[in-house]
């Protein structure tokens, strides 16, 4: 398959892909990673969201043996042969899936998320749940606030689901189609496109970006160069890739997000002279709660409220605020337009939801920019000279006392193997390290993941199974740094409001607040 280079790049080989096999992580290898470091680094995070066996699915399969909420049980358990629970212990609860016949299920990988909360109060935390690996997990969660606490433990996907999920990103990664038009006088051709292009005797223009090796192929035009490409865009979904009787796996309502049934409570009495009651299965606690609906972080930040528009822009005063990456950012770039009656967007007549943005308050000198991120990237078009990636976007960043940074990277990168993660993240934390070093005050603020609603569709590209690892990479990988993260993830689970890929105004408001609060940490509000 002869690959013709982009003039603007250097030439840069790539193999043909190999399918290897990392425990039940099957990867698909587009392009050697770029240092030694970067390659182990990669092993090493995928040692450690190396996901339970799953199991082995007959064709055409049957729904007998999967993982079924309805049959599915959770009990309370006792702490240290007490009956009462005070703030500051531990509440574990135990978790019994059984199969759609009613049979104890005897083996894991089923996808469980957990939630304490009480709607009177506006409280919630997010759980974490243990996989036994015998058909009984447990949910561990913390008590933070005195009163009534109710538990919800909500199947994701049975295990079954995710051998499928786990299929479809080494068979399929291409499931997601992306095409770019080429045009030259009156001459236009439209080819396909992706991180790596299935072997054929088509000639491939090769776009592998020169400064940070992100890798992006496209078939040649029959009659135009590879100069000639004028854009990007996601033109649709293969959704014609289950085995007969898969979808019965993916089923709103029956097996697909859908809580477990029964009613768990507790009381949760102020906090008493003796010992806490604490899990041994559980090493950390969560990063936050919601109570009377305001974030309170449990990680040493003090969370301010900034509810009103001057407050809001007496924190930002002075200050340039750029925001890189996907549409979860861009939602805090529309957020601060709207309410922030000073701050005027200023029309670049760049495609809507494209970008670049640009937002002015001359007045109280604040600029807030957003501009999205490179390939894969799947908004209907992006021109190509739109088509920048974060990490080189950083390196023009002159960084400072006044200059905050948010990185929010993580929602087209559901369909891909996980290593094609791992090393567009690399190539932005080495950017990042460049900036912090150069210009150690700038603020630099992560945006995790989060759970959001399933369709099929959905599911099939961008699962939660997928967010969740990809979630994991992005904490690990940036651990360490001088950098402050949104807990995104576990902001969205805490919360009564229903799971969004861009999530309702009142769990917006409380990110805002968080950024606010580590832009703004020394001043009085």
């Amino acid at each position: 398959m002869p690959k013709f280079q982009n003039k603007q790049n250097s030439p840069v080989i790539v193999p043909e892909g190999s399918i290897d096999s990392y425990r039940n992580l099957t990867i698909f290898n587009f392009q050697p990673f770029s240092h030694k470091e970067d390659e182990d680094e990669a092993a090493f995070l995928l040692e450690s969201i190396a996901w339970p066996e799953t199991p082995t699915l007959q064709s055409p399969i049957s729904l007998n043996q999967a993982s079924d909420p309805a049959h599915s049980t959770l009990t309370i358990l006792p702490g240290r042969n007490r009956t009462q629970w005070y703030i500051g212990d531990q509440l574990e609860v135990m978790i019994k899936m059984y199969d759609c016949q009613g049979h104890p299920k005897t083996s894991g990988g089923d996808l469980l998320f957990a939630r304490l909360h009480n709607p009177n109060l506006g409280a919630g935390v997010a759980g974490q749940v243990v996989d036994h690996l015998n058909g009984s997990y447990s949910a561990v969660f913390s008590l933070l606030w005195e009163g009534s606490a109710q538990v919800e433990v909500t199947l994701i996907h049975p295990s079954e689901a995710i051998t499928v999920l786990d299929r479809l990103t080494v068979e399929h990664y291409d499931r997601v189609f992306f095409k770019s038009d080429f045009q030259s006088g009156t001459i236009t051709e439209t080819t396909t496109c992706n991180i790596h292009l299935r072997h054929t005797e088509q000639p491939v223009c090769d776009y592998t970006d020169l400064l940070s090796g992100e890798p992006w192929f496209c078939y040649k035009p029959k009659k135009l160069s590879c100069d000639a490409r004028i854009n990007h865009k996601r033109v649709n979904y293969n959704l014609k890739i289950l085995k007969a009787k898969e979808e019965a796996l993916f089923q709103r309502g029956v097996n697909l997000k859908v809580s477990l049934p029964g009613s768990a409570s507790i009381t949760v009495l102020p906090k008493k002279d003796q010992p806490q009651v604490n899990s041994s299965i559980v090493k950390s606690g969560p990063s936050g709660y919601y109570y009377q609906g305001a974030w309170r972080a449990l990680d040493g930040t003090t969370v301010k409220q900034f509810n009103t528009p001057s407050a809001i822009t007496q924190c930002l005063k002075g200050k340039v605020v750029h925001l890189y990456g996907d549409s979860t950012v861009r939602q805090w770039f529309e957020h601060l337009n709207n309410v922030l009656p000073d701050l005027k967007e200023f029309n670049l007549h760049g495609p809507i939801k494209v970008g670049p943005y640009i937002a002015l308050d001359y007045a109280n000198n604040i600029m807030v920019t957003y501009r999205c991120h490179g390939p894969p990237i799947s908004f209907t078009i992006v021109p190509t000279s739109e088509l920048w990636y974060v990490a080189n976007e950083l390196e023009r960043v002159v960084g400072g006392t006044n200059t905050v940074v948010v990185i929010g990277v993580w929602s087209h990168f559901g369909p891909f193997p996980i290593k094609v993660y791992i090393r567009r993240l690399q190539s932005i934390r080495r950017a990042v390290v460049r900036l912090l070093s150069r210009a150690p005050d700038t603020v630099v603020i992560i945006r995790t993941a989060n759970p959001r609603a399933m369709t099929l569709s959905i599911t099939l590209t961008n699962s939660d199974w997928y967010t969740l690892q990809r979630d994991k990479v992005l904490r690990a990988v940036f651990k360490g740094l001088n950098v402050h993260l949104v807990d995104a993830w576990e902001m969205v689970l805490a919360h009564h409001l229903p799971h969004d890929i861009h999530p309702p105004t009142p769990i917006i408001e409380n990110m805002i607040n968080v950024v606010l609060s580590y832009i703004c940490s020394q001043k009085v509000v």
